[in-house]
């Protein structure tokens, strides 16, 4: 296999990185006296008090340096789709987890803008002709809507039930949630990001607990066939710095077809046990059988994909990170990218984060792609109304994206 020449980008910035403390710690606040801190500690939350509130907007530009002007386009990344200007999102978001006090809880997540375009799942917003991505839907998105409970049986037994984020992958919707701001191929193209259905979640010890449910499907919420799907998570955090999840799905994902199973395996390693420093690490592993997009070219239709992805990140200060993701994906058929042909792709992006004041931050990112076959488009010295000057013929893109979010919670 033919590594490129980015992977050397993290041997160089390996010392570079995320989500661990601070240098700049604020000072300890003198001890309280006994008596008045176990008061506070009593003190029961407020129904609201137990309410987490989470809103942001971003926005991005995106200049793509491999010379397709501007227009050009990498359609094999889900998100900072097109060159140039993008109001990526505004998000809402009011959460409650299950409580002693307070037995129940729910979720509502909503988002506008053009990444909320392409997160739309069967049935919300998105019918079984809108293909990828989606430019004839609506601009907005019911990203969660989900009920919640526990029953006391043991450590407690949770139960949810509604539209959910997916179990699977170390990326997340939520770009402030993330190391970097473009996510990887494989968080567009190997797992999905949202279920509709039923999650129990039970606790077996403080280090492993175990979330399993049926659901409609991959991003569906209208259930395009009649068997569900079913998705599990095994939970471990065996150290106090380090946290381990196994995660699956599978179930028949075809539309109006039964039969075809498709099922994902993926791991998640995160670790940051050493001092400012986060280290990440993420695995998937997909077959589907009688995929509709092989079968055109190979006989007994089966696709397969595979991909690693790796995270290094740094909290240089309390305002100042940065972060450096290596990624491999390879998508044996052409099922994931809809090309029909085997596909070798690396992608190697390192950001650069500023908090510059309050929720404000901004983000400055550099990426280079590179595949096995030419499927980046580039300017065509004689364009025709068909390709509009851009044809895919190079191997690689190297793109700067600049962002910024706010964070009103």
């Amino acid at each position: 296999m033919r590594m490129p020449r980015g992977w050397l980008a993290v041997v160089l910035m390996a010392a570079l990185g995320h989500a661990a403390p601070a240098w700049a710690q604020t000072p300890a606040p003198a001890p309280a006296p006994a008596g008045e801190v176990k008061k506070e500690e009593e003190k029961p939350k407020t129904l609201w008090e137990e309410n987490k509130l989470f809103a942001y907007i971003e926005n991005s530009y995106t200049v793509n340096l491999t010379g397709s002007g501007r227009g050009g386009t990498n359609e094999l990344r889900l998100y900072d789709y097109n060159e140039g200007y993008t109001f990526d999102v505004a998000e809402f978001s009011i959460k409650k987890d299950p409580s002693e006090k307070y037995p129940f809880g729910y979720g509502l997540v909503v988002t506008a803008g053009i990444d909320p375009q392409k997160n739309h799942s069967f049935g919300i917003f998105r019918d079984e002709n809108d293909a990828f991505p989606f430019r004839n839907t609506e601009k907005f998105d019911l990203q969660e809507a989900y009920l919640s409970g526990t029953i006391p049986v043991g450590s407690g037994l949770t139960l949810k039930g509604g539209k959910f984020v997916t179990l699977l992958g170390y990326e997340v919707i939520e770009s402030p949630n993330n190391l970097n701001f473009s996510r990887g191929y494989l968080f567009g193209l190997a797992v999905p990001l949202t279920n509709t259905g039923g999650l129990a979640s039970y606790t077996f010890t403080d280090w492993f607990n175990v979330t399993a449910g049926v659901i409609l499907g991959w991003d569906d919420s209208k259930n395009v066939n009649n068997p569900p799907s079913y998705t599990e998570q095994f939970a471990f955090t065996p150290l106090k710095d380090f946290s381990a999840n196994l995660n699956w799905i599978a179930g028949p994902e075809q539309i109006d077809n039964d039969n075809h199973q498709r099922y994902v395996l993926d791991w998640v390693l995160n670790y940051t046990g050493f001092k400012h420093l986060t280290l990440g690490l993420n695995v998937d592993y997909g077959h589907e059988d009688h995929e509709p997009t092989v079968s055109a070219t190979r006989k007994d239709g089966t696709a397969v994909w595979w991909g690693w992805a790796g995270y290094v990140a740094y909290d240089w200060t309390d305002k100042l990170r940065t972060a450096v993701r290596q990624e491999f994906v390879r998508d044996a058929g052409g099922a994931r990218t809809g090309l029909g042909k085997g596909l070798d792709l690396w992608s190697t992006t390192a950001t650069v984060q500023y908090k510059i004041w309050r929720g404000l931050v901004g983000r400055l990112e550099y990426r280079h792609d590179q595949s096995d076959g030419k499927e980046f488009r580039i300017r065509y010295s004689e364009p025709d109304r068909a390709s509009q000057g851009l044809l895919a013929r190079s191997k690689s893109l190297d793109t700067i994206s600049v962002s910024l979010y706010y964070s009103f919670f």
